[in-house]
């Protein structure tokens, strides 16, 4: 049923009788589909209460739709479009009638069958998401006495009260001493990325990033302007060396990097690497990028502190989000740096989006504050490190050939498949309904590889070894893809280790 008024526009030529100009304006909704077939006509009474006109005119006007045939009345139900053969209706255009771009290259995600299992690095349990807890603190938020400011337009760097709980939690949990003007909450840890960009960055301003790595955060950088350079990545992490000759003959502005679990592959920045990053950014006044974007899911030993905790000098903009450790549908991330840094990226956010959900925000300052975040992050921490471990165990005995190191932390792992044409995998894979990523999604130049990323957070026990038999399936009888389209091993810088990683593409 119709819930909204119809708006009608009737011709403004003022000698066709009033009668046929309504008629005539509802054919031509229903020749467009802007009035589908059965739908409800609104009443003779109400329709002329809205034009402002006598019902007997709505009257005569759908008596002459009934002669043509264009509507039929129902005694006690209304009056409705007569259901047709649906033929060709003017569409609305899906191509705009000026110039545009090309299009980004990240395509938009697209839905999954039914019963896909995701093996897909970065998407959390979501079934072991507090959602009593979450439920009872958002319903609270709304009904507290600060409920209507919650709603109201507010400070665009995010609640402040969420703020305050974050200066508690990067104290406690990743040594970063920072007040509450240097915090932004944001839509996640995407939307931290892009906002700082567009405020720091400008067109042409160089900035390197880890090959491999991840894409979406070079197109934001990309939508800033940036010229990305790529600097390989071994087993220490970013290879800080040729950081500093690529420094050294030309102005690098920033320099994007995931430290504590690199991304793709989960190797941990070294101590050494990391101080001689930020004694280069230090002394070049080079920004330090820093996406921290699973610093909770470490299992091996204590985790490495973010480079954030040891910046006295200010060169660091650090990016966190809650998607890893409650749910990616929440949007809600945050952004660390100088106080200075924080006001600009909340003038430009001001500007294009003016403020995040308040009460999203307030709801898991609550949880913060009730310790409900800290007793979920031990439940996640603990369900993720058990399906590491039966995961790599699972894949070692169903699929030898892959090779790979058990990762110290985060929630995936990064495995070798030589021999094997993984992007057919991958796309066979998903026939069978699993879903997980193929090499070349994390290369600047969308090359193939013969790596493959696969997750193992949101798949329970008895999914994650239906997910497995799925992978052996999808991979009986594939072969290499034709060695002029693979990496070669001339192109390669090598960190195997135990049978770890190898083939990692080389700067360009």
């Amino acid at each position: 049923m119709r819930s909204w008024q119809l708006a009608l526009q009737l011709s403004s030529e003022d000698s066709e009788p009033l009668f046929r100009r309504i008629s005539t304006a509802i054919v031509a909704d229903i020749s467009r589909g802007r009035l589908r077939s059965g739908e409800r006509l609104p009443s003779s009474r109400a329709l002329a209460t809205q034009l402002g006109v006598n019902r007997n005119t709505v009257i005569a006007a759908y008596t002459e739709l009934r002669r043509q045939g264009f509507i039929s009345s129902e005694p006690a139900r209304g009056t409705f479009v007569t259901p047709r053969e649906s033929g060709p209706l003017p569409a609305f255009s899906e191509s705009a009638g000026f110039d545009i771009a090309a299009s980004l290259e990240t395509p938009l995600p697209v839905a999954r069958p039914a019963g896909t299992l995701l093996l897909l690095g970065g998407v959390p349990e979501l079934r072991l998401l507090p959602h009593a807890e979450l439920a009872r603190a958002y319903r609270s938020a709304l009904r507290g006495v600060s409920a209507q400011r919650l709603l109201d337009y507010s400070d665009p760097r995010g609640d402040e009260r969420l703020r305050l709980a974050l200066v508690d939690l990067l104290a406690c949990t990743r040594g970063v001493a920072v007040p509450a003007d240097a915090i932004c909450v944001v839509r996640g840890g995407q939307d931290g990325i892009y906002l700082a960009s567009r405020a720091l960055l400008g067109p042409g301003d160089v900035v390197a990033v880890e090959q491999l790595g991840y894409r979406p955060a070079w197109e934001a950088l990309r939508l800033a302007g940036a010229t990305l350079v790529p600097i390989p990545v071994d087993a220490e992490g970013l290879d800080v060396d040729a950081l500093e000759r690529c420094v050294a003959t030309r102005p690098v502005r920033a320099v994007y990097v995931t430290p504590h679990h690199q991304y793709p592959t989960t190797v941990t920045l070294s101590p050494a690497r990391r101080a001689r990053l930020l004694a280069l950014a230090q002394r070049t006044r080079m920004i330090v990028f820093e996406d921290d974007y699973d610093f909770d899911f470490h299992y091996e030993g204590k985790p490495r502190l973010p480079l954030a905790s040891a910046d006295p000098a200010g060169v660091v903009v650090y990016f966190g989000t809650m998607s890893k450790l409650l749910a990616p549908g929440l949007r809600l991330g945050y952004v660390v740096a100088p106080s200075q840094v924080i006001r600009r990226i909340a003038e430009y956010r001001f500007r294009v989006d003016r403020q995040g959900d308040h009460v999203v925000e307030r709801a898991v300052a609550m949880l913060i504050e009730d310790g409900e975040l800290q007793a979920h992050t031990r439940r996640a921490h603990r369900a993720y490190r058990d399906r590491r471990d039966r995961m790599c165990e699972t894949l070692r005995r169903e699929i030898p050939s892959l090779a790979f190191t058990v990762p110290c932390g985060g929630m995936s792992l990064w495995a070798h498949a030589p021999g094997i044409d993984v992007d057919a995998w991958v796309e066979r894979g998903l026939a069978a309904g699993v879903a997980f990523q193929a090499g070349r999604r994390f290369t600047l130049d969308a090359r193939p590889t013969d790596h493959v990323r696969i997750g193992y957070a949101a798949v329970d026990r008895a999914e994650l070894r239906e997910a497995v038999r799925r992978l052996v399936v999808a991979l009986d009888g594939l072969r290499a893809r034709p060695a002029a389209a693979r990496i070669g091993r001339a192109d390669a810088v090598s960190f195997a280790s135990s049978g770890g990683y190898s083939a990692m593409p080389r700067a360009r």
